[in-house]
């Protein structure tokens, strides 16, 4: 009787399990790996019917269709076949390896989860068309192209990537959202502003076409080889001509969401000829000027003047360094100032970058400033130059002389010397006997410094409680701690700035130093390849609100006109705050 008793209870055990794994619900994906300008099908399928569905969230994509619901009913030899499907579209936002969470569902009385997804995004493929699909006919009809002005560059000539978007007449645009932009590894980019541009007529291929100038951005190769640009994607919303006609015969028009790409493209970087390469050669390619002048030339012992050493034209000026000058001992320079006045547009960089030195001088006479040269590589004639300034001659008139250079011969002069005469009496100050006297002994024990110290461990254990027990309090207070290291930080990054206020120049240049050095610390990149787009997008990624980011990049572009626009203290105070609270929020903000 045990032994039957013992297998009706492992009968029981075993029809609950086999009843129990009868339920399935899963997440199937159309695929693990899509470029970001292609759709994704995630099906949620289950095998008996339930309440409560709840999908994920999906954030990291579009849903452009769903949820769709199918139910399968089936009887094969007398045995039901049941199949209820939830179905969704999706459309990648970025790129990136991402993870589709677990939808749920109740299904008698049991809570049923499915097993996550990895799905990994990649830049946008290249797509076969479906002539049956709707979406063929906004493929034929709109095209994003990538213009490259030059694909076989010199090392640091620049060359412009011009992105056109071209539309044909038969279909409407209505919208469209960028979703990936170009990563230009291995170059220096600057954008250069399209805003007000307006929609031109052009031809695609021999067919009429309008285009639309979307982006233009100008690159200066850093490195020698083959280098890819990267594709700019964009997500559109259009209106395309069907099949359908209304009651007139005119064709009805059908909305379609298309991700389209401009491709990659390859450029090949030619390297700088080796032959007469000169030895201080830094990296300048372009066509220059260069010019060493001083703001005077006669001027008295410790009076200032001005020193620029001066490199203008067109090239990658702000990608090399300027020469240095060497000055006599007896003139003091200080550190120079490095100025730039460079405008991009879509042929390269234009105007001039100059180191400024103040040079004060310390005694009377006339000192000559050797020149310098400034080589660099002229594309036009595919070969290096040397420019040259002319010497300068510093005359100070008043002042005091320099004794160094007084005696010419070297010879120390021993006239005026008196011969040292010794006396009996030389060391008569030095005491041979002393005045001690005892000291009268003192005992500690019992004394008031003894109690004092006997008794302080005994009073120090209770303040150490209090202050560990609000350390801990306040080690606890997460926000508050975040929100006093945000402060902390901004006052460290703007402390320079503070220095300089109600001097309009030296405060902006030091604010605009402090905003850029925030940056590298805060994203660990260098800032000078850095347009204000990309600085918005980066700081997007680390989850900051749109409000901070509109300040500091206002502060920015504060600090940019500043040098060119007459402003007062209150300004000043007014910029040097916002930019203290752009600083905090954005480290309160930052993932």
């Amino acid at each position: 009787m045990k032994f039957i008793k013992y297998i009706s209870i492992l009968l029981f055990i075993l029809t609950t399990s086999i009843a129990s794994s009868q339920v399935k619900f899963e997440a199937k994906a159309s695929k693990q790996k899509l470029g970001i300008n292609e759709r994704l099908r995630i099906d949620f399928e289950m095998n008996q019917d339930g309440d409560n569905f709840n999908p994920p969230s999906f954030s990291n994509f579009t849903v452009v269709g769903g949820p769709n619901q199918s139910v399968s009913n089936s009887w094969i030899n007398g045995k039901r076949t049941y199949k209820k499907t939830y179905s969704y579209f999706l459309a990648p936002k970025k790129r990136g390896d991402f993870t589709i969470t677990q939808a749920s569902i109740t299904i008698d009385g049991e809570t049923y989860k499915t097993l996550p997804l990895k799905i990994e995004v990649t830049a946008a493929v290249d797509k076969p068309k479906d002539p049956n699909d709707p979406n063929f006919i906004a493929s034929e009809n709109i095209h994003l192209v990538a213009e490259v002005s030059k694909t076989d560059p010199y090392l640091n000539e620049a060359i412009t990537v011009v992105y056109k978007l071209y539309v044909s007449p038969t279909i409407a645009v209505d919208n469209w959202n960028e979703i990936d932009s170009p990563r230009y590894n291995d170059f220096w980019s600057q954008n250069i502003n399209t805003q007000g541009q307006k929609v031109q007529n052009g031809t695609y291929e021999g067919e009429d076409y309008r285009y639309l100038v979307l982006r233009k951005t100008v690159l200066y190769p850093q490195k020698i080889g083959k280098l890819n640009i990267e594709p700019l994607s964009l997500d559109i919303a259009m209106r395309v001509p069907s099949n359908r006609r209304d009651i007139f015969g005119s064709r009805l028009m059908t909305r379609v969401n298309r991700t389209i790409s401009a491709g990659n493209k390859t450029i090949n970087v030619k390297p700088l000829p080796e032959t007469g390469k000169p030895i201080d050669f830094t990296g300048a390619v372009g066509d220059f000027n260069f010019n060493v002048s001083t703001s005077k030339s006669v001027l008295d012992a410790s009076e200032s003047l001005q020193l620029k050493v001066e490199v203008s034209g067109n090239g990658n000026l702000k990608l090399f360094k300027l020469p240095k000058i060497s000055l006599p001992s007896s003139l003091e320079v200080y550190e120079p100032e490095h100025k730039e006045n460079v405008n991009t547009t879509s042929s390269g960089m234009q105007g001039n970058i100059s180191d400024n030195y103040t040079v004060v001088p310390q005694y009377k006479g006339k000192y000559p400033i050797q020149s310098i040269s400034f080589s660099y590589f002229d594309l036009k004639t595919k070969s290096y130059k040397r420019l040259t300034s002319d010497d300068i001659l510093i005359d100070v008139s008043n002042g005091p002389l320099n004794n160094t250079n007084a005696n010419k011969t070297g010879a120390i002069s021993n006239a005026g010397k008196q011969p040292v005469v010794l006396n009996n009496d030389q060391f008569a100050f030095i005491k041979t006997t002393s005045n001690f006297t005892r000291i009268k002994p003192t005992f500690f024990f019992k004394t008031n410094l003894f109690w004092s110290l006997l008794l302080f461990p005994f009073l120090a254990i209770p303040l150490a409680i209090v202050i560990r027990n609000k350390k801990a309090t306040r080690d606890a207070d997460v926000y508050g701690n975040r929100i006093r290291k945000a402060d902390r930080l901004a006052k460290k990054y703007l402390k320079g700035a503070k220095k300089s206020l109600g001097q309009k120049e030296a405060f902006y240049i030091a604010l605009e130093k402090a905003l850029h050095n925030y940056l590298k610390a805060k994203l660990h990149i260098e800032t000078n390849d850095l347009s204000k787009d990309k600085i918005n997008n980066l700081l997007k990624k680390k989850q900051v609100d749109e409000q901070p980011i509109n300040d500091f990049i206002s502060i920015l572009e504060s600090c940019e006109l500043a040098r060119y626009t007459p402003i007062d203290i209150v300004t000043m105070q007014e910029d040097y705050d916002k930019a203290a609270k752009a600083i905090s929020l954005i480290d309160k903000q930052a993932r």
